[in-house]
């Protein structure tokens, strides 16, 4: 009885380190399939072609490129910005790949590759707008500024404006329709998704800031405390930069200005 009590003593105490031990790269290999978490709905970055139903965009070819590096399928797992966090840690995911801007919030819960590029922040009004002719227009009183909830863009905007309002919406769409009716004189972005904006509609106009006003570098996000998983990443990383994938897609998608080289 006494011998029962110790082995199972020691298997108890042990469970844990087992458990940990277990990366999620071994997990990808026994199971033979990569799962990649994305924002269906991010231009030039893992947009959901509406005609197709095919991802298209830096992170879902790079996505297509990690997984044959780990010799396995992949599965793309439907998130958000919202939902990133809550949505890696519960293990929905092995990796977030859609252009994740490293943010102090962010950092706090989750852990980051070595970033693949970098954008400041945007702004987009309508052609017809008289009240922001220019950046320095868009945080003065009586100007409305939307963002989207969970976006790097609402803390920021957030902490940053002094005099505009800020009006937090849960959806691009959203966000869009606020500005192009009225409701909202500006929202705010990033690069990738300006482009789609002044390349998809009539009505959008870009407001640039005259200098760089929050530059973030957007990476790959996983869960902490798998070392040998983020290893396995970063050296993703650096051979996609070093073999010239990284740029050859953002080329494609005509987002190579914002590739981080190094």
């Amino acid at each position: 009885m006494k011998r029962i009590l110790l082995l199972l003593a020691c298997w108890i105490s042990t469970a844990p380190v087992q458990a940990q031990a277990l990366s999620h790269l071994d997990q990808i290999q026994s199971r033979k399939q990569l799962r990649v978490c994305i924002w269906p709905d991010y231009y030039g970055i893992t947009l959901r072609n509406p005609k197709t139903q095919k991802l298209e965009g830096v992170d879902a070819d790079m996505a297509i490129e990690f997984a044959k590096d780990l010799g396995v399928g992949l599965e793309f797992v439907d998130s958000s910005f919202a939902r990133l966090i809550s949505d890696v840690l519960s293990d929905r995911c092995d990796v977030a790949m859609f252009a994740v801007g490293i943010t102090p919030a962010r950092a706090d819960k989750l852990r980051f590759s070595k970033p693949t590029m970098a954008s400041d922040i945007y702004g987009i009004t309508t052609r017809h707008n008289r009240r922001i002719k220019s950046w320095d227009d868009i945080d003065k009183p009586g100007s409305v500024v939307a963002v989207i909830k969970g976006t790097l863009h609402e803390p920021i905007m957030r902490e940053r404006l002094k005099s505009a309002t800020l009006s937090v919406l849960d959806t691009p769409m959203a966000r869009e329709q606020e500005v192009s009716s009225g409701r909202a004189d500006v929202f705010m972005t990033d690069y990738p998704y300006s482009r789609r904006m002044l390349e998809t509609t009539d009505w959008a106009r870009l407001v640039a800031p005259p200098s760089t006003f929050h530059m973030t570098h957007y990476a790959y996000a996983v869960a902490p405390g798998d070392d040998r998983w983020l290893s396995r990443i970063d050296q993703f990383v650096r051979d996609i930069k070093r073999d010239g994938r990284l740029m050859q897609a953002a080329a494609k998608y005509r987002l190579e200005n914002i590739v981080v080289r190094d």
